[in-house]
């Protein structure tokens, strides 16, 4: 091949080389310069196109160093094989974006907290001072967290918890959900997972996805019963014993006795801990965990901090009974921790400064007066015999049935109409079971006073007419 002529421009701001490298690519690519045949040498293309040698061989040097042209001595380039690609001539179509959810002035969703409760100056300098203080951290951590975060969890939760654990079972993951995933591999994939009905949707998806066989159970005044699990042939129970979600329903000592029994009746049956809520109680003494009844290393104790600081405070973690923990360090033992250690020495120093203590406690008094106010509110008026609030003893919501002859979807779309957000107990509950009264779910964490009194107000106007 004595030349090629491509169409080279000086005013481009894509430089000469990358333009003609981009154009013998296209070449080559279409089979206008056939496998084998010998390029133009760089000075006689040169010359063609009136460029520099330079150019010329910046663009030879990326075409050889991607395969397309090789380099054969005294013969100059010639050009590689390549497996010709159909050229499609169609428009490929727009990928639609996810449609996104319209933003309700009022939303008593219970996926927020307040915002404004978050300690940001504090958080703020612990984390600049570890991130200033410590490069140290640049370098990979323990996989199952650095020990001062692990030892600082075993005594807060030992303390406020009744947890008993030394720091070494102790798990620190990135997530809910990878933190089920891991549990599913541990515990075994083909094992029957029972969960809550209702429950926490999220749950079952995220042990469906890892490949667990899930089965949503009915539950009793007490919550899960040792009967309904044996009878579904599960292996493993998860359970918020603590402030069930989303009931709210504290399943009393005699039950929580009854799933132990369960658990230690065959080998190979676990029963996971979710303490959901638990640092917001309002009434009555903290109920201590079921995992500080356990003899036998048959409860899986796991936690987050997203609701007690932030929801993107992705730092979960697990309590593993001896045998899951030795099979942990046998299946886990090349990963690495998914949460940053500047992020785990932050919490650390957090735990450990009396911070967190100091925090939940503002965050208790600041919750529990939006709790009243709302309450109290919805007591008034047109719906005060209409109405019975269940659970609200713990946690950042509550369970509100309304008894004035409206169906639940009902109640939700007129609440809509009017700019109020509501989830009904139905889209917590899995098939067969369905909710036999009208009731809804008030999340009421992120809301002011002010926003709690005007979306009580259009709550009681839509639906006492």
């Amino acid at each position: 091949m004595e030349a090629i002529t491509v169409l080279l421009s000086q005013q481009s701001k894509k430089p000469l080389y990358l333009q003609l490298y981009e154009a013998l690519t296209k070449e080559i690519k279409e089979g206008r310069c056939p496998a084998g045949e010998r390029m133009p040498s760089r000075r006689r293309l040169a010359e063609h196109l009136k460029i520099s040698l330079n150019t010329v061989d910046s663009a030879y040097q990326m075409l050889a160093a991607e395969g397309y042209i090789k380099s054969v001595p005294r013969s100059g380039y010639t050009v590689c094989p390549l497996e010709r690609l159909p050229v499609s001539r169609e428009t490929p179509p727009p990928i639609p974006a996810a449609a996104p959810m319209p933003a309700l002035p009022y939303d008593f969703s219970i996926s927020t907290v307040d915002a404004g409760a978050f300690p940001f100056s504090t958080w703020a300098r612990i984390s600049k001072d570890v991130m200033y203080h410590q490069p140290e951290l640049l370098a990979h951590g323990d996989r199952q967290g650095d020990s001062c975060l692990r030892e600082a969890l075993s005594r807060y939760l030992r303390q406020a918890r009744g947890v008993r654990c030394a720091p070494e079972q102790i798990v620190v993951v990135s997530g809910m959900e990878y933190l089920l995933m891991i549990l599913c591999e541990l515990i075994g994939r083909e094992k029957v997972f029972a969960v809550e009905n209702p429950g926490y949707p999220r749950v079952v998806e995220a042990l469906s996805n890892a490949g667990g066989r899930v089965r949503p159970l009915s539950m009793d005044g007490d919550g899960l019963s040792a009967v309904e699990l044996s009878v579904a042939g599960a292996s493993a129970a998860y359970i918020t014993p603590s402030h069930q979600f989303p009931t709210g329903t504290v399943m009393p000592i005699g039950r929580r006795s009854e799933l132990l029994c369960w658990a230690y009746e065959q080998p190979g049956r676990y029963i996971i801990e979710d303490d959901y809520d638990s640092e917001f109680r309002f009434s009555g003494r903290p109920i201590p965990a079921l995992q500080g009844m356990d003899s036998k290393g048959r409860v899986v104790y796991i936690g987050t901090f997203s609701r007690s600081i932030a929801p993107s405070i992705r730092i979960s973690y697990m309590i593993l009974p001896p045998e899951l923990l030795e099979r942990y360090r046998a299946a886990f033992s090349r990963y690495s921790a998914s949460v940053s250690r500047f992020e785990q020495h932050t919490l650390y120093r957090f735990l450990e400064g009396g911070y967190y203590e100091r925090h939940l406690n503002r965050s208790r008094s600041r919750y529990k007066k939006r709790l009243e106010t709302l309450v109290g509110c919805l007591r008034q008026g047109r719906l005060a015999n209409k109405i019975q609030v269940i659970g609200a003893q713990a946690g950042l919501h509550f369970l509100l049935q309304v008894q004035n002859g409206m169906t639940e979807r009902e109640l939700i779309d007129k609440a809509r109409l009017r700019g109020v957000k509501i989830a009904g107990l139905s889209s917590y509950c899995f098939p067969p079971l369905t909710p036999s009264e009208s009731t809804l779910i008030m999340g009421y964490a992120h809301f002011t006073s002010q926003q709690i009194r005007e979306a009580a107000a259009l709550l009681e106007q839509v639906w006492s007419n």
